[in-house]
């Protein structure tokens, strides 16, 4: 069974960037497809991004991509059992408890009902 730890969260100002880790203690890490959703007061939690099992494909929801940027980058290292997500220009409406996720599949589902394990989420505020 997979446990992911989530590190990084904070109070930021709007405009600024963070940089979310998890970690993950499974050996086979590498063979999950992994995820990072976010739930703010009264809303249902919310897939912001995900990556495949060796980070050849990414997924991100609308609310982090514009027509010509996307705000948000997911990535992984195998390696070291980790994926990130990195957060720039960092918006009030992103306040939220970000959760990592994972998949023991290849293919990358938007909800978060086919996610199989999950960290204990880690708080991102942005002032205005």
């Amino acid at each position: 069974q997979v446990q992911l730890v989530e590190s990084g969260g904070g109070l930021v100002q709007a405009g600024d960037s963070l940089s979310l880790s998890c970690a993950a203690s499974d050996r086979t890490f590498s063979t999950y497809t992994l995820a990072w959703f976010r739930q703010a007061p009264g809303k249902e939690r919310e897939l912001v991004a995900a990556i495949s099992r060796y980070g050849g494909r990414t997924y991100y929801a609308d609310s982090v991509k514009s027509r010509f940027t996307i705000s948000f980058t997911i990535s992984r290292d195998n390696a070291k059992n980790t994926v990130y997500l990195q957060m720039n220009n960092l918006k009030p409406e992103d306040t939220a408890v970000y959760y990592c996720a994972a998949r023991p599949s290849t293919v990358i589902d938007t909800t978060a009902g086919a996610y199989s394990y999950w960290g204990q989420g880690t708080q991102v505020t942005v002032s205005s």
